[in-house]
Protein backbone atom coordinates (compact mmCIF):
# COMPACT_ATOMS: atom_id res chain seq x y z
CA UNK A 1 0.00 0.00 0.00
CA UNK A 2 1.58 3.42 -1.25
CA UNK A 3 -0.08 6.38 0.35
CA UNK A 4 0.07 10.09 -0.29
CA UNK A 5 -1.28 12.69 1.99
CA UNK A 6 -3.10 16.42 1.50
CA UNK A 7 -2.79 19.16 4.44
CA UNK A 8 -5.42 21.52 4.77
CA UNK A 9 -7.35 23.12 7.24
CA UNK A 10 -9.85 21.08 8.87
CA UNK A 11 -12.88 23.46 7.93
CA UNK A 12 -12.24 22.77 3.82
CA UNK A 13 -11.95 19.13 5.27
CA UNK A 14 -15.41 19.10 7.14
CA UNK A 15 -17.08 21.05 4.10
CA UNK A 16 -16.17 18.66 1.83
CA UNK A 17 -16.90 15.36 3.65
CA UNK A 18 -20.32 17.23 3.76
CA UNK A 19 -20.21 17.91 0.26
CA UNK A 20 -18.57 14.55 -0.51
CA UNK A 21 -15.98 16.32 -2.85
CA UNK A 22 -13.20 18.37 -2.67
CA UNK A 23 -12.34 20.35 -5.61
CA UNK A 24 -8.88 21.91 -3.89
CA UNK A 25 -7.51 24.82 -2.09
CA UNK A 26 -7.56 28.12 -3.41
CA UNK A 27 -3.72 27.04 -4.89
CA UNK A 28 -5.09 23.81 -6.04
CA UNK A 29 -7.46 25.28 -8.15
CA UNK A 30 -5.04 28.16 -9.71
CA UNK A 31 -2.76 25.37 -10.35
CA UNK A 32 -5.24 23.09 -12.18
CA UNK A 33 -4.77 19.98 -10.02
CA UNK A 34 -4.62 18.97 -6.43
CA UNK A 35 -1.31 18.83 -4.52
CA UNK A 36 -0.42 16.03 -2.77
CA UNK A 37 3.16 14.96 -0.49
CA UNK A 38 4.65 11.26 -0.14
CA UNK A 39 5.10 10.66 3.63
CA UNK A 40 9.06 11.69 2.69
CA UNK A 41 7.95 14.96 1.83
CA UNK A 42 4.97 16.10 4.19
CA UNK A 43 6.57 17.22 6.82
CA UNK A 44 8.57 20.20 4.36
CA UNK A 45 6.03 20.50 2.39
CA UNK A 46 4.27 21.60 6.31
CA UNK A 47 6.93 23.92 6.96
CA UNK A 48 7.37 25.61 3.65
CA UNK A 49 3.47 26.33 2.55
CA UNK A 50 1.72 26.45 5.82
CA UNK A 51 4.08 27.32 8.86
CA UNK A 52 1.97 29.60 11.27
CA UNK A 53 -1.42 28.25 10.36
CA UNK A 54 -3.18 26.46 12.84
CA UNK A 55 -6.43 23.87 12.47
CA UNK A 56 -4.67 21.65 9.85
CA UNK A 57 -5.06 18.69 9.00
CA UNK A 58 -2.91 15.72 6.98
CA UNK A 59 -5.34 13.28 5.00
CA UNK A 60 -3.97 10.23 3.91
CA UNK A 61 -5.33 8.68 0.76
CA UNK A 62 -3.79 5.28 -0.85
CA UNK A 63 -2.39 5.87 -4.48
CA UNK A 64 -4.53 3.14 -6.25
CA UNK A 65 -7.99 4.12 -5.28
CA UNK A 66 -7.39 8.17 -6.80
CA UNK A 67 -7.02 6.16 -10.21
CA UNK A 68 -5.17 7.16 -13.59
CA UNK A 69 -6.09 11.28 -12.71
CA UNK A 70 -2.99 10.57 -10.07
CA UNK A 71 0.31 12.07 -11.57
CA UNK A 72 3.62 11.82 -10.35
CA UNK A 73 5.22 15.52 -11.94
CA UNK A 74 8.66 17.10 -11.04
CA UNK A 75 8.61 19.80 -8.46
CA UNK A 76 10.81 21.09 -5.97
CA UNK A 77 14.07 20.00 -6.67
CA UNK A 78 13.38 17.99 -9.61
CA UNK A 79 11.48 15.80 -6.92
CA UNK A 80 8.21 13.87 -7.65
CA UNK A 81 5.23 14.63 -6.43
CA UNK A 82 1.69 13.50 -6.62
CA UNK A 83 -0.93 14.98 -8.24
CA UNK A 84 -4.84 14.42 -9.21
CA UNK A 85 -6.00 15.77 -12.07
CA UNK A 86 -9.65 15.70 -10.48
CA UNK A 87 -11.87 15.94 -8.04
CA UNK A 88 -11.33 14.19 -4.87
CA UNK A 89 -13.85 12.05 -2.73
CA UNK A 90 -13.52 12.32 0.62
CA UNK A 91 -14.78 8.83 1.45
CA UNK A 92 -11.58 7.43 -0.10
CA UNK A 93 -9.78 8.94 2.88
CA UNK A 94 -7.44 6.46 5.28
CA UNK A 95 -6.70 8.60 7.84
CA UNK A 96 -7.56 12.04 9.02
CA UNK A 97 -5.34 13.27 12.04
CA UNK A 98 -4.71 16.31 13.55
CA UNK A 99 -1.28 18.69 12.45
CA UNK A 100 -0.87 21.09 15.51
CA UNK A 101 2.04 23.51 15.31
CA UNK A 102 5.13 22.71 16.78
CA UNK A 103 7.27 24.92 18.57
CA UNK A 104 8.88 26.36 15.50
CA UNK A 105 5.44 27.39 13.75
CA UNK A 106 5.49 24.36 11.55
CA UNK A 107 2.51 21.64 11.82
CA UNK A 108 3.24 18.54 13.40
CA UNK A 109 2.26 15.79 10.98
CA UNK A 110 3.56 12.96 13.37
CA UNK A 111 5.03 9.89 11.81
CA UNK A 112 3.81 9.26 8.64
CA UNK A 113 4.00 5.75 6.96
Amino acid sequence: MSLVYKILPRMAWDEAVARGRFDGSPVDLEDGFIHFSTAAQAQETAAKHFRGQAGLVVVAFETSSLGPALRWEPSRGGQLFPHLYAPLDPALAKNVLDAPLGADGAPDLGVLA
